[in-house]
């Protein structure tokens, strides 16, 4: 079977990461449980930013966000390894930017996910992403982001939304925690 994941807020804690490097950065001390309510991807509001004001925070932080101590979600390598291991194929699709895919992908190797080159895709919108997501014909499909879960539902293929704060309006089956992605599987026929 071939699995495809989205890295960001599905398979490691990227927003949060950024939050708590915001509340280091700015000296302030914004609580975590108004970062779990957000029913937005963007976190800039929360310390009282402008959408350009956010923006600019983001882009400063950006080797910090994508490079330094951000974990992954429990049990998500584990996971992918299992998955590896069972001998599954794993594709990573993720609209980081060009210029940081290659250091991504070092990165998740770093971090023990089982990387395959070929199986790495970055550098592109989400209108692109899902264009490779139908190329690659995968079997099943996980991410965060509401634009492109939506509009791969009614795609051959089953979908899965990373539960978040800011998808649960989403009417998709979810993953709370990698280790149920085991018990799925084996109640279908892989």
């Amino acid at each position: 079977m071939k699995f495809g994941f989205d890295i960001d807020d599905t398979l490691i804690n990227l927003r949060e990461h950024a939050f708590q490097l915001y509340n280091k950065k700015l000296n302030r001390d914004v609580q975590v449980d108004l970062f779990h309510g957000l029913d937005k991807v963007e976190i800039h509001e929360l310390f009282g930013m402008t959408a350009e004001q956010g923006s600019e925070m983001w882009n400063s932080l950006l080797e910090e966000i994508y490079y330094t101590a951000c974990p992954p979600y429990p049990d998500a390598v584990e996971t992918l390894q299992w998955l590896e291991k069972e001998g599954h194929e794993i594709y990573y699709i993720t609209a980081r930017p060009k210029e940081h895919g290659q250091r991504t992908m070092e990165w998740m190797i770093e971090n023990n996910f089982p990387v395959q080159k070929d199986r790495f895709f970055y550098g592109m919108n989400d209108e692109d992403k899902v264009h490779i997501i139908n190329d690659l014909e995968l079997d099943y499909y996980f991410d965060d982001k509401p634009a492109v879960l939506e509009t791969l539902r009614n795609r051959p293929l089953k979908l899965y939304a990373k539960n978040q704060s800011y998808n649960k309006h989403l009417d998709i089956p979810r993953i709370e925690n990698w280790s149920e992605l085991i018990d799925i599987l084996s109640f279908t026929d892989l």
